[in-house]
């Protein structure tokens, strides 16, 4: 991570001027659009009324409904990759995005395409590969770019002939690595194959080896004949030597690439049992019969694969959304994962992602029900399904909190339902952009896991009014200032942060100063903030939001932050030291006294790195 302050003070004052101006200044945050706000309640229905309900329909000319964003572009996909998604079935649907600044690599069913966002109002596309996939998730390490296929018609050759032979050495099902050293030019140069192909990947570096990384593979295709690849045995769940229920681990040699094979698996579904899921909604219930010569359904079992693993090698924890069960992993030896706790939820359908708060003390996962394809966010789908759901995790046990879901009912022919996301580095607060498909983009607060709520949205009407087209969102993510939005049917969008009543120009300021290098969502990073005044700022601006410090208190506590910016080297220092020093009191009796704590720890910092 490169963390970079970009915010030049004007040298100036004394702790003397930092006790004047507290006095003087008519400072007030209220002054800057910063007021006590009460979160809104849960949602226990989808909402008729909300200005995202009744959009007009359209590829490119769709209406739209925004809050608390800036769309600053919206980017047709290349020609080469073009289709409208469910009305070619998903042959040309946009997927997954990686981020190696300043590009942005989007996967697709048929290969993918690199994005430069050099000048994110008018981004423009490096490379376009067309090459079968199946879904086509990335994830870029260095010069390497990793991208799913799991299409049993995938070719080794990127032919788009398919492949109809039961045996063939044609068949690429696994992950494919490209040399992307010159991103306008990436050249394959391995085909890693695997025996249930690859749906999602995830990434882990060697945490003694920095020329090694780990590829952990999540496929749910059936298992390859051995003929075809050897090893590859369906067999019981109580059968260490079977394919079926295990996560295969792929080791890469940063340095030789050509050289990437499969070296271990991860057992992490050992002993687990079928477990219950919700029926159908009251839209999705009809009289229909199962015919008489149907044959009878195999005997369930427990899960079998992840659809995605979310890794946090920081913590120590992964997190495996297993279809029936989120699964904790340990990641102490990452040749040898090993299940903490598994948890289920009959309101969940299909565990589908995971996403950690930075300090891991939530994990949010996402249920998605119906398979990304239908319309499941109509007004009488039950709230809390195909939604989120948010876990505390302490001592390593997770303890289930509340869902949420985006509130804005959707018709019936917009597919929707909770999908991909990540963090927005908002320093206090645990803030995530997610993905819905057709039901847009949400910014969402989980700080508090029992009372998550909606902070931001954006809409678009669906693209055909008569019938479904598998369109929207398959995930959004914050990346060094910008939100990037992957649209599956239409292309590329990118947003800012605007100010709202729940978020203050200060927190967007603190945000943007947090950057990567690269990032991959599913390989999350430990955040961190430099010492800086916008991050200060961010705690004071959250203790009169959340009215945990009297008006008078917080007026005084932002005209001595004014004063000490005005000044410069030792009397900087000395004035943060006595602003630190007097917050201590406000800690015992201020309402949020842990806030009051954040923010003595972020005054204390930039008091460190005054020189």
């Amino acid at each position: 991570m490169h963390s970079v302050n970009r915010f030049t003070r004007i040298a100036a004052g004394s702790m003397l001027l930092a006790s004047s101006l507290a006095s003087a200044l008519p400072f007030s945050l209220a002054a800057q659009g910063v007021k006590p706000v009460t979160p809104p309640a849960a949602a226990k229905a989808a909402s008729t009324t909300d200005p995202r309900v009744g959009l007009k329909a359209g590829l490119y000319d769709a209406a739209s409904s925004i809050k608390g964003l800036k769309l600053v572009s919206t980017t047709p996909k290349s020609a080469k990759l073009d289709g409208e998604g469910g009305a070619r079935g998903l042959t040309f649907a946009n997927s997954d995005l990686a981020f190696k600044a300043p590009y942005v690599y989007q996967g697709n069913f048929s290969g993918f395409q690199i994005w430069n966002m050099s000048n994110p109002s008018k981004p423009t596309v490096t490379a376009v590969e067309v090459c079968g996939t199946g879904q086509g998730d990335p994830s870029v390490w260095g010069n390497l770019l990793f991208v799913s296929s799991e299409g049993t018609g995938n070719r080794t050759d990127c032919g788009t002939q398919g492949v109809t032979d039961k045996i063939s050495t044609d068949r690429m099902v696994g992950v494919r690595i490209y040399d992307i050293s010159d991103p306008a030019h990436p050249k394959k140069v391995k085909d890693v194959q695997t025996c249930r192909g690859s749906h999602t990947h995830t990434l882990i570096p060697d945490p003694k080896d920095k020329g090694v990384v780990y590829v952990y593979v999540s496929g749910s295709a059936g298992v390859r004949p051995e003929e075809e690849l050897a090893g590859c045995k369906d067999l019981p769940q109580t059968d260490v030597n079977g394919a079926l229920f295990r996560i295969e681990i792929i080791k890469v040699e940063l340095a030789h690439p050509e050289n990437a094979k499969v070296v271990g698996f991860g057992r992490i579904f050992d002993g687990l049992a079928p477990i219950s899921q919700h029926g159908l909604a009251p839209s999705d219930v009809a009289p229909a019969k199962a015919p008489a010569s149907a044959a009878p359904a195999p005997a369930p079992t427990g899960p079998n694969q992840c659809h995605d693993i979310t890794l946090y090698p920081e913590m120590g924890l992964g997190a495996g959304a297993c279809g029936g069960y989120g699964i904790l992993i340990d990641l102490k030896d990452p040749l040898n994962p090993k299940r903490l706790q598994a948890v289920g939820d009959t309101n969940f359908a299909f565990w589908h992602s995971a996403t950690f708060n930075n300090d891991a003390s939530k994990l949010l996962f996402t249920d998605e029900w119906g398979g990304g394809t239908s319309p499941k966010c109509r007004a009488d789908d039950p709230i809390d399904w195909g939604a989120d759901a948010i876990f505390t995790l302490k001592n390593r046990k997770l303890t289930q909190g509340a869902f949420f879901k985006m509130p804005a009912a959707q018709t019936k022919e917009e597919n929707c339902v909770a999908h991909n996301g990540g963090l927005i580095p908002v320093p206090g607060r645990d803030i995530m952009v997610q993905g819905w498909y057709q039901g847009g983009l949400d910014l969402i607060d989980f700080t508090d896991a029992a009372h998550p709520y909606e902070m931001a949205y954006f809409d678009r009407g669906p693209v055909d009014a008569a019938k479904i087209v598998t369109a929207g969102y398959w995930g959004a993510y914050y990346y060094n200032g910008l939100i990037y939005g992957s649209e599956i049917a239409r292309g590329v969008d990118v947003f800012e942060l605007a100010p709202s009543e729940y978020l203050s120009q200060n927190e967007i300021d603190a945000a943007k100063l947090v950057t990567f290098e690269q990032f991959n969502p599913q390989l999350q990073p430990k955040i961190t903030w430099p010492a800086a005044f916008p991050v200060v700022r961010s705690f004071v601006d959250q203790l009169v939001r959340g009215s945990g410090i009297a008006p008078a208190r917080s007026s005084a506590i932002n005209a001595a932050i004014d004063a000490a910016e005005k000044a410069s080297g030792t009397a900087r220092k000395t004035a943060l030291d006595a602003l630190a020093a007097d917050l201590a009191k406000d800690a015992t009796s201020a309402k949020d006294g842990a806030r009051v704590k954040m923010l003595i720890g972020a005054v204390k910092n930039l008091s460190a790195a005054t020189k």
